[in-house]
């Protein structure tokens, strides 16, 4: 842990903050070899993160030399950022320095308009969490085997931004195992929160995968309906509601084959026929997220369908769950996890989106799909 009193007794030359450049690399690379024995960033991360990724860098330079850095990756389209490495030189220790890159990339962070930033740090690195904590972070879980030796993470994370009368369940974590199966994920969440002996699986996914699919997509494996999802929690014994905008069959728009939309067509009416047997709600209507607010007040757990393109740039439709709301923003689990991109699920667990921003990303397509199930505790017999 950077000693304070050393700190402050010591003439150390004034630490110099400023934005990593490609340039920067090799010292990069240098500190990442004298700091960490393994689970090293490589040349090849560096050049992706500088040039590529949606975040920032930020380095320390001590006397024209660099002591240390901060990498901070911020979510699309959240108010979320996380601490994705820091590190300081053993030349450099016990200055302080490690603290000042924390406060640099948070300001960063409140910079760039976040609510959180979360990091992952070992458990055995006691200096860090020493100093983590000291700074305000709590642990709010932790990821197994995340490290080259196997060794789990803990996951701490610290409020950035005062936010009040939050409303909202527990509700536990599950990533989707295939590219299409967002909507059986985001179920099984909400399911597991009103009902904690539901197992998360990947059997379970793809059983209610083939019981909501409409067959067709615009391209690959068929997505999952709103009437689908809705039958497949009902017959698990939960009590649904479903919120419309329009009772059509959706995802159309990007099918172009007539014969795919008449597929499609005929599974949605046979969808329709099933609801018509069941004690399932339709409503016709858009909800706001004061309408969910007092929805999830009331004990309900939301499935929402949003357009992910104000996330991840992809086009395509996406269920999420919503955990929560307060005054200014809605938290989501997001079943999909970018590991290609330098995510985890750190990245996709309760991430905050302002609520206005959840209002514009929560429809879908040239028709503007807004679809919400909301579910129930299980209905007693």
């Amino acid at each position: 842990m950077p000693d304070q009193t050393e700190s402050a007794t010591m003439d150390w030359p004034a630490l110099v903050l400023r934005p990593a450049t490609i340039a920067d690399i090799p010292a990069l690379l240098a500190c990442e070899e004298r700091c960490f024995p393994s689970d090293r960033l490589s040349r090849r991360n560096f050049k992706y993160l500088l040039r590529h990724a949606h975040g920032r860098c930020l380095v320390g330079l001590s006397a024209g030399r660099l002591a240390g850095y901060a990498l901070l990756l911020f979510k699309r389209g959240t108010a979320l950022a996380r601490l994705y490495s820091l590190a300081v030189d053993p030349q450099f220790r016990d200055r302080g320095i490690a603290r000042q890159l924390l406060e640099a990339a948070e300001s960063a962070a409140s910079d760039h308009d976040c609510q959180h930033l979360r990091l992952e740090v070992r458990p055995d690195n006691e200096a860090a969490i020493t100093l983590y904590r000291g700074c305000g972070y709590r642990e709010f879980g932790r990821y197994p085997d995340y490290y080259e030796d196997h060794m789990e993470a803990l996951r701490l994370e610290k409020r950035l931004m005062q936010a009040t009368n939050r409303t909202g369940h527990a509700v536990p974590y599950y990533a989707q195992t295939l590219d299409f199966t967002c909507g059986p994920s985001a179920l099984m969440m909400a399911m597991a929160a009103l009902d904690p002996g539901i197992s998360l699986n990947r059997r379970l996914e793809l059983q209610i995968w083939r019981e909501s699919t409409t067959v067709f997509m615009t391209t690959g494996h068929g997505g999952c309906a709103p009437l689908g999802l809705a039958l497949s929690a009902w017959k698990r014994g939960f009590a649904v509601d479903l919120v419309l905008s329009d009772d059509g069959a959706p995802f159309l728009d990007g099918v172009r084959s007539e014969h795919k939309k008449a597929v499609m067509r005929l599974v949605h009416d046979d969808m329709r026929e099933e609801i018509a047997a069941t004690g399932i709600q339709i409503t016709i209507a858009s909800l706001t997220t004061a309408d969910l607010a007092f929805r999830i007040a009331g004990g309900a757990v939301p499935v929402v369908l949003i357009s992910s393109y104000r996330i991840d740039r992809k086009k395509s439709p996406h269920w999420v769950v919503v955990t929560g709301l307060d005054d200014r923003f809605c938290y989501l689990h997001d079943p999909f996890v970018e590991s290609d991109q330098h995510k985890s699920t750190m990245d996709c667990v309760d991430m905050p989106i302002r609520r206005e921003a959840f209002e514009r990303m929560a429809r879908y397509g040239k028709a503007q799909l807004r679809a919400v199930l909301l579910l129930n505790k299980p209905v007693t017999p």
